[in-house]
């Protein structure tokens, strides 16, 4: 199976609304696919579709070797889905949560308790297995949220903003958790509102912006789009801007860009450290001290704004 997630063409309408227009994807197996887009861009929408939850207009969608359309059943023996909320039972203890749907699986009770230790074990639930979910923090909650998605071990794992409203500290535990699904073998499709997020997760990148694919590619591909490395400068007194601009001016092609009032400027990085030397070199020479002294890559973030304007 070349690819675990693949779509041509898929279109989805509500009423007066056109949701996707025509959106193309692909994940291969054992790979993280981040899908991007402003709110409303259609990417809760695909999720839905893929995981057989609403029928697409047109298009054609296979989720593990199968369509999503014509074989539902099929789809949903492969896949688990974690939405933006954390669907568990308040009322039942994390162990019982995950007997219960492995359970409804068909697992049988004795393997869904089995299964249910190895994952409370695998997302370090272990000491609160027997309390209430009432008295879980978030990010265990989300932990167990995504325990519940691998009940029946599926190939392809959608994961809808799983990381909403956790704290840094949950966030850096639930991407680990994602790294070893990933490294084991199962396909993650990842919606995320985060972008540090996804450059961190993602091997493949789609941008959704009004229900179409606008950019895709890995994520250094994506910030190549955007432009090149940037050198900024912090100058001791802001009234040296000017002076500054015009030597750096003298070593560099491209036309500085400045801020007089935070006392900075910002150019192009050309020729890698030698650039750099340059640089230093010509403010050395005209005498202008400076504060601070970066190279700055370009982030997700800087092509989210590019590609979408929003």
């Amino acid at each position: 199976m070349e690819f675990a997630i693949e779509t041509a063409g898929l279109g989805k309408s509500y009423r007066n609304h056109v949701a996707l227009r025509g959106v193309d994807l692909a994940a291969r197996p054992g790979t993280v696919l981040g899908v991007l887009g402003p709110n409303g861009a259609g990417k809760t929408t695909t999720v839905r579709i893929l995981a057989t939850l609403l029928a697409p207009d047109s298009g054609r969608a296979l989720v593990a070797g199968h369509d999503v359309a014509r074989e539902p059943k099929l789809v949903r023996r492969r896949i688990g889905l974690a939405g933006q909320y954390a669907a568990v039972d308040e009322m039942l203890t994390g162990r019982e949560n995950l007997i219960l749907l492995g359970t409804l699986l068909h697992l049988g009770r004795r393997r869904a308790k089995r299964r249910a230790a190895e994952l409370l074990d695998r997302f370090a639930l272990t000491e609160a297995a027997d309390r209430r979910l009432s008295t879980y923090s978030g990010g265990m909650r989300r932990r167990l949220d995504l325990a519940t998605c691998l009940i029946a071990e599926p190939a392809v794992l959608f994961l809808d903003e799983p990381t909403t409203g956790l704290d840094p500290a949950s966030r850096i535990q639930l991407w680990a958790n994602i790294r070893g699904l990933v490294a084991e073998g199962v396909t993650v499709l990842l919606t995320t509102q985060y972008l540090d997020e996804a450059d961190e997760l993602a091997d493949q990148i789609a941008v959704i912006d009004g229900g179409r694919v606008i950019a895709e590619g890995t994520p250094e591909q994506l910030k190549r789009k955007v432009g090149s490395d940037r050198i900024e400068v912090t100058l001791a007194a802001a009234a040296d801007v000017p002076a500054a601009a015009r030597a750096v001016a003298t070593v560099s092609a491209g036309v500085p860009v400045t801020d007089e009032r935070a006392g900075r400027i910002a150019l192009h990085l050309e020729d890698g450290i030698d650039g750099i030397a340059a640089v230093s070199g010509a403010l050395a020479a005209a005498g202008i001290p400076v504060t601070d002294f970066a190279v700055r890559r370009p982030t997700l973030d800087d092509v989210f704004l590019e590609l979408t304007e929003h």
